[in-house]
């Protein structure tokens, strides 16, 4: 299938399929033209990416992941050698969860003061 028809399919635009192309994370073949062309599995190959995306993973972690990836109906299954770097994904993404939790917390001290026109304890 062209690209035009791949990101139909899958809801990606033909730029972000370019970059991930580029990334090494999805494979297409030049044909004589110069189109790319690519093979029915490329549709899940692109679902998979998106997914993983979206998880916060980087586009790094995911051409390492993809090779030993299975699907299974509608979970993907990562090689037991990648549990560890996606447990340390996952610390990162809480400890980014945290500073924004921190974050929050002191722009509703800042709008509760605001609000009544008391002080705002800086630093507490």
């Amino acid at each position: 299938m062209l690209i035009g028809e791949l990101a139909e399919r899958t809801g990606a635009s033909p730029r972000s399929l370019r970059y991930y192309e580029r990334q090494g994370l999805l494979v297409a073949v030049r044909k004589g033209n110069g189109y790319r062309e690519y093979d029915a599995e490329a549709v899940r190959t692109v679902c998979v990416i998106r997914s993983l995306l979206d998880a916060g993973l980087n586009t790094e972690t995911i051409a390492r992941m993809l090779p030993c990836m299975r699907i299974e109906g509608p979970r993907v299954v990562p090689c037991a050698g990648l549990v560890e770097d996606l447990a340390a994904q996952r610390r990162r993404i809480d400890g980014e969860i945290a500073a924004l939790n921190h974050s929050r917390g002191l722009l509703s001290q800042v709008i509760d003061a605001a609000r009544s026109e008391a002080p705002v304890t800086v630093g507490a």
